[in-house]
């Protein structure tokens, strides 16, 4: 979905995927009105997959802590190529994890 946010910054992406497990995916992405040194691709970003007060992988780029990306209890500094790039390894992340995920939960029932 694209629309236009109130305000000085531009909603370029608001998707959520809720998936049969309860997991949640969910990508918000606004266009800044200029760079600045701390967002110099002129982007502000959140990706959230986990479950509802769980994060289990997040990207983002708040202010203060600039680009990085949260996996489990670590978080790290990520390095901003492009916005496709970000989804491209936000969703190679999900996809671990969703596989991660379904082996436990066949681990449980068998």
């Amino acid at each position: 979905m694209i629309r236009k946010a109130s305000g000085r910054a531009t909603l370029l992406l608001d998707e959520k995927s809720t998936f049969a497990d309860g997991t949640i995916r969910e990508v918000r992405v606004w266009r800044l009105p200029a760079p600045t040194a701390e967002r110099p691709h002129g982007l502000k970003y959140s990706l959230f997959f986990g479950r509802p007060g769980k994060r289990i992988v997040g990207y983002d780029n708040e202010r203060g802590k600039g680009d990085h990306r949260h996996y489990g209890p670590f978080e790290e500094r990520y390095l901003f190529v492009s916005l496709d790039r970000l989804l491209e390894d936000f969703d190679a992340d999900v996809r671990k994890e969703q596989s991660r995920i379904r082996a436990s939960d066949r681990g449980r029932t068998a």
